[in-house]
């Protein structure tokens, strides 16, 4: 299942009550579909779990996960970042062959495959963002 940092989840609960949600009720879902520059993207959005959707739960923080993107989001982390250049929530992803640059889309690997890109033309390189 996905690891959620102690930045993610300070930040996820005052994300919560700036907006005006229980803690008790309401926390981050995150979700994978289909998009970006890579093939698929991540998606998160505050408010209540979905019926089938995991549930991690980090100091009173709570982070749905999709039953559709479980396989995509397994063993990721859920940090949240603060620099001069970007901040907000991200997600370190070991199942993905590549991303791309900007940080939200993602090829996802595939077993006993070489993946389908040139890295000398996509990892590192910042997408359309």
């Amino acid at each position: 299942m996905i690891q959620v940092t102690d930045s993610a989840a300070t930040h996820l609960l005052s994300l919560l009550q700036d907006k005006g949600f229980s803690p008790e009720e309401a926390g981050l879902r995150l979700f994978v579909e289909k998009g970006g520059c890579a093939g698929m993207q991540y998606a998160m959005k505050v408010g209540e779990g979905e019926p089938g959707d995991a549930v991690v739960e980090k100091n009173g923080a709570r982070v749905f996960v999709d039953q559709g993107s479980r396989e995509y989001l397994d063993h990721c982390q859920l940090d949240y970042v603060d620099s001069l250049n970007d901040s907000g929530f991200k997600i370190e992803n070991p199942n993905a062959a590549r991303s791309c640059g900007c940080g939200t889309s993602f090829e996802p690997a595939k077993a006993d495959a070489e993946p389908e890109y040139d890295p000398a033309t996509m990892d590192g390189e910042v997408c359309g963002n």
